[in-house]
């Protein structure tokens, strides 16, 4: 939470296939909870390739022209799923 009142961006990046994404802080806090950076690396896991291991999370002040070339990923919504697991007795 301290990170979007700063007016930081939370840079994550795959380091097995190199895509990076943009989000900011407030719409992570809504899917993650309100954790640290670190405790984020730890909850992602690649798009592309599933990677869970190689993910790269960071805090960044954007500067000028910077900032107006970062195309943010923005929660659409939050759908949870209800599935059934049967159990054979």
């Amino acid at each position: 939470m301290h990170a979007h009142n700063a007016g930081q961006v939370a840079r994550i990046r795959c380091g097995h296939c190199n895509v990076k994404r943009f989000y900011k802080p407030l719409e992570l806090r809504e899917v993650i909870g309100n954790v640290t950076i670190e405790q984020v690396r730890a909850k992602v896991r690649c798009e592309k390739c599933g990677n869970k291991d190689s993910m790269n999370a960071e805090l960044f002040h954007p500067v000028g022209q910077e900032l107006e070339t970062i195309r943010f990923r923005r929660l659409v919504e939050i759908r949870w799923e209800r599935r059934v697991i049967w159990k054979d007795e």
